[in-house]
């Protein structure tokens, strides 16, 4: 994840760490907490570049790119 955020054009100058917060072997499931730097209050940036889909369209764009 840190590769995929640092290197996004859209994010990587925003992007500071990724960590596990939670781990289930059990039912395969990792939970991570993401950090972002933001600048101060732009109109739009948060509820349009910070939006948790925006956020995972990034990751699930570069899992497309993969293939």
């Amino acid at each position: 994840l840190t590769d995929v955020y640092s290197s996004s054009p859209a994010l990587g100058r925003y992007f500071r760490s990724a960590q596990v917060a939670y781990f289930s072997n059990e039912s395969s499931t990792v939970f991570y907490q993401l950090e972002f730097s933001v600048p101060p209050s732009t109109e739009g940036f948060m509820e349009n570049t910070m939006n948790p889909d925006f956020i995972r369209n990034v990751l699930r764009q570069n899992i497309y790119d993969e293939d």
